[in-house]
Formats: structure tokens, C-alpha cells, sequence
């Protein structure tokens, strides 16, 4: 699985960095998948994440290449799209932060029950939320800071298209990602976990680490 992952990121990321719409743009959008893909490779070995966290960060990066070879204002299908429905406004930059909350949520899952950090189910929940919000807000101050130095790229990097809400939807959509992951992609995940951790207990079949299937239902 390794090699396939990486061949698809190598080969989105190609095509992606040749002939996009502006260099700039593209390293600012592309520069966390490009983080992503170098933590994971560093932390393969020593702790190997589920399929799923490892299939839902290649498609977040995946969106976030295209959104920087077009810019997230221009990608055509997008645009086609929305002028068929009588609408101006491309809004490709609606799935990327609605994936900004849909896949750290099942990251931040995954580190906080296998390293412990919380015990029940509702406050786990409930602390992967405000951090997925906490990257979007924190997304948000990023592209302000852009937008200061940077007045040319501004426009392309914010993408907000004259929408004046555009960054209190943008954190709706995060927050709607991040609960909805939780909702639909928690028994699966739980799941994964399980059978991770049987792995790494060669010769047993069972997993005897109850952290490793989910928490636990205690609040």
C-alpha cells in the first residue's frame, strides 16, 4: 500500500506543479500536502496510521493540488458546474475546507485514542472538533497574513470571490466535516484501529488493548 500512496501523491503532485496558473499560489496551497506526505513518510516505521487515515490524507492532498494548479477560484469543473446551476461563484474552495474538518478528524481520532490522551468517547469527540476548528481558524489567519503581504496573490489565495462570509463558511464547512467524519467514519475507524493493533501482537488474534479499538463509552 505504501508504494501505491505514494506513487499517486508523486504523480498528482507532478502534474500539479507543471504549467500552473501562478507558482506562488501553487507553493502556498500545495505546501501542506507536501508536510503531510513528508510527516507520514518520517512516521511510517514507528507508527503506522489506519488505511483510512492514510487513504483520506492522500485525497485531502489531492484536492489541494488541484485547487493550486488552477487556483481554487478557476479549477473548470467547478466552474462549469456552478454556471449550469445560475451561479457566478466556483466553489471548489467549499470542498477544501469541508475536508479541512472531514480528514483531521480521523487523524486527530487516531493519535488521541492510540496514544491515550482521552478516555470516553464523548469527550474525545469532543476535543477532535474544537481542534479541527482550531486548524481551520488557524488556516484562516494564514491566509489574512497572505493577504497582507502579498496583494497580487491575495485574491487567488483567499478565493473568497466576493463572498463577504466567505471566512465564517469556510469554518462552518470545516466544522460540519469534522462532525460528520466522526458520525459516519467512527465504527470503521474503530475497526482499523483494531486490527492494527492485533498486528502488533504477533500470535494472540485478539486485541487485548481496548484503547486500540476506540474509547471507551464512559464520558
Amino acid at each position: 500500500m505504501r508504494v501505491a500512496w505514494v506513487l499517486a501523491f508523486i504523480s498528482v503532485f507532478v502534474w500539479s506543479a507543471v504549467d500552473p496558473k501562478d507558482y506562488l499560489i501553487w507553493a502556498l496551497e500545495v505546501s501542506p500536502a507536501v508536510i503531510a506526505f513528508l510527516v507520514l513518510w518520517a512516521t511510517y516505521d514507528n507508527f503506522r496510521l489506519t488505511t483510512l487515515a492514510y487513504f483520506l490524507v492522500l485525497l485531502h492532498s489531492v484536492v489541494l493540488m488541484i485547487g493550486g494548479h488552477y487556483t481554487y477560484a478557476e479549477v473548470p469543473l467547478f466552474t462549469s458546474l456552478w454556471e449550469m446551476m445560475g451561479s457566478e461563484r466556483n466553489n471548489y474552495d467549499k470542498i477544501g475546507h469541508f475536508a479541512q474538518g472531514f480528514v483531521p478528524a480521523i487523524v486527530a481520532r487516531e493519535v488521541l485514542i492510540r496514544l491515550s490522551v482521552i478516555n470516553g468517547r464523548k469527550w474525545l469527540n469532543f476535543f477532535v472538533v474544537t481542534f479541527c476548528l482550531a486548524v481551520s481558524a488557524f488556516y484562516e489567519l494564514i491566509e489574512w497574513g497572505v493577504a497582507l503581504l502579498a496583494d497580487e496573490a491575495a485574491d487567488s489565495f483567499l478565493g473568497a470571490q466576493g463572498y463577504v462570509w466567505d471566512t465564517q463558511s469556510d469554518m462552518s464547512l470545516a466544522l460540519a466535516g469534522a462532525i460528520l467524519a466522526l458520525i459516519f467514519l467512527g465504527n470503521l475507524h474503530d475497526k482499523q484501529l483494531a486490527a492494527l493493533r492485533a498486528k502488533t501482537l504477533p500470535g494472540s488474534g485478539v486485541d487485548t488493548d481496548p484503547q486500540a479499538a476506540g474509547p471507551s463509552q464512559r464520558s
